[in-house]
């Protein structure tokens, strides 16, 4: 696949940014990666949400091999063959994929580590105690 290809495949979806990853390329929106066109391959994301769709078509989970064994990426679902041709249906499984990934970048916002909120704390005394002494 090339970015022509995925531009236009993508074209009823909205504009979308592809990058070059690994051995293929990322496809995002608004910021977010929601596809990978992976050897031959198109992958869409996937959560709790919407793997049964997947599931439900046949699709399977992005895999590769290391040398000792196959890795699974669940998160990356292989789009169904039949969307090719349907790029209305397609838009609806991007919008589904971006809304996945989008959910997925809310939990992964960084907590705080017990470390940096002791040294917040430590800063926030040390600013009141400057205030008190002007």
């Amino acid at each position: 696949m090339d970015r022509d290809f995925l531009i236009d495949l993508f074209s009823g979806f909205g504009p979308v940014t592809i990058r070059r990853m690994f051995s293929g390329f990322g496809i995002s929106a608004d910021g977010t990666n929601f596809a990978l066109a992976l050897r031959g391959g198109l992958y869409l994301r996937a959560d709790a949400q919407s793997i049964a769709r997947f599931e439900a078509e046949g699709a399977k989970p992005f895999q590769y091999q290391t040398r000792t064994r196959t890795v699974t990426v669940s998160s990356y679902w292989q789009l169904p063959e039949r969307l090719y041709d349907d790029p209305e249906e397609l838009s609806d499984w991007a919008r589904a994929a971006l809304a996945a990934a989008q959910r997925a970048a809310l939990r992964k916002r960084p907590k705080m580590r017990k470390v940096e909120k002791r040294k917040s704390a430590k800063a926030a005394a040390k600013r009141k105690t400057r205030k008190r002494r002007v």
